[in-house]
């Protein structure tokens, strides 16, 4: 379920063989630094597990053949759910080792044991670094190809300190000698799984770094490639926090206005359109009936649009909102996140009770609670409209600044709220 990107393909596809690339991500561990009832990459984050997350990054690069998934025994079954509710393609689970580079070596016996096809390269990254992107996979692939292995580094935050027996300070290291190494890391696969079947019973049991054992028992000298801030991993219950929040950021980044054909919603569509851009990167606006251009509608949502905004006058619409909600339950959108559905009703009528404010009140209410079950938020916007009113565009301004606030936040307290511009 996870869109292809492909834009490495330029580089890899045409010359790489299928198969040539694949991943092993360990997702044995406990999570005991968490703190947590459960292992940290089995916690939710936006509803879906940070593991999918991971798997997702990964899965959407069409150069990546097979994406083998390590986790312990108990916890089999539970990502074999989870590779079956997301919808997940080309991963296999295969049980871990008691320790981190004993369910390494288990991942990459899946290609040596003939189970799978064997890549020429294999990508090493953690079930809990959930933001990697196509770009740094490409450099350490590439690097990994010329040079046997290759990592991702980081500079050091803090300075690393060295204590003696006593507790006190030993000696310090030079910060700007060093690097941390971060993840991922790739390596030709009959580099990587020689140095695991090589390794001894202590490295296996109490090393981390797979780029050392590489150099210890392969004389293989890896590539270091800078990467970029967000391949930090989760570890504490405050990094879930900041996951979750860059989530948030990365969805509320596109949206998509809906309006029907009247002249009074294309020119509110037109005016948010204009005016939201500055609090969103990517707005798209569409002028079109449902009932019409269903196959155009279903195009615009298989783009990964998860935040939408509908305009309508007529307050009988919401015949065509539930068909905007069928095309996104047909096309399994609101199982990899939470979709962000506002409607925005116009008031034009200067006579408008308050008992059929009410009314709609209700109405969005019901509506709301019944798709929440299918993952997808829905709030409610009125705007008192009237386009020879002087003012129109500083309602419009507080419009926007609800709907950024309402895509960014996605909070469920407001669900089903009738919001007034």
């Amino acid at each position: 379920m996870c869109e292809s990107r492909g834009a490495a393909q330029m580089e890899l596809g045409s010359s790489w063989n299928a198969g040539s690339v694949a991943a092993v991500l360990p997702a044995g561990g406990s999570g005991e630094r968490l703190g947590a009832a459960r292992p940290k990459q089995f916690c939710a984050l936006q509803g879906r597990p940070l593991v999918s997350h991971t798997a997702c990054a990964l899965e959407r690069i069409s150069w990546i053949s097979d994406i083998i998934v390590v986790v312990s025994l108990e916890h089999i079954e539970t990502m074999k759910s989870i590779i079956q509710k997301y919808g997940h393609k080309r991963i296999t689970v295969v049980e871990g080792g008691v320790t981190r580079h004993r369910s390494i070596f288990n991942g990459l016996k899946i290609f040596a044991e003939n189970k799978l096809q064997k890549p020429e390269v294999v990508i090493i990254h953690d079930a809990v670094r959930p933001f990697v992107e196509e770009d740094i996979l490409l450099k350490v692939v590439k690097a990994a190809k010329d040079h046997g292995a290759a990592g991702a580094i980081r500079p050091l935050v803090s300075t690393v300190i060295a204590s003696s027996a006593d507790g006190c300070l030993d000696h310090s290291l030079e910060r700007a000698r060093y690097r941390a190494s971060e993840m991922p890391q790739a390596f030709l696969f009959d580099i990587i799984y020689q140095a695991y079947h090589q390794c001894n019973d202590y490295d296996l049991d109490y090393g981390t770094e797979c780029l050392h054992l590489a150099l210890k028992y392969c004389k293989t000298k890896a590539k270091l490639i800078e990467g970029s801030p967000d391949l930090w991993k989760v570890t504490y219950k405050r990094d879930l926090y900041a996951a979750e929040s860059i989530i948030k950021d990365n969805l509320s980044q596109q949206v998509c206005i809906i309006t029907d054909m009247k002249e009074d919603a294309v020119q509110v569509g037109f005016l948010l359109h204009e005016t939201l851009k500055s609090h969103i990167q990517q707005v798209r606006r569409i002028s079109v009936s449902l009932y019409k251009d269903d196959n155009y509608m279903q195009n615009i949502i298989l783009g990964q649009c998860f935040n939408f905004i509908c305009i309508r006058v007529n307050k009988s619409a919401f015949q065509e909102t539930q068909q905007l909600v069928d095309i996104l339950e047909n096309a399994n959108i609101s199982t990899l996140y939470p979709v962000v559905l506002i409607l925005v009703h116009l008031n034009v009528s200067e006579n408008t009770s308050f008992s059929s404010e009410m009314e709609d009140l209700t109405r969005i209410k019901e509506f709301a609670r019944e798709v929440k079950k299918k993952n997808i938020l829905v709030y409610g916007l009125l705007i008192h409209y009237n386009k020879d009113d002087p003012q129109l565009q500083e309602t419009v301004n507080s419009a926007a600044t609800i709907i950024s606030a309402l895509i960014k936040d996605r909070n469920p307290e407001l669900i089903g709220q009738l919001l007034v511009a």
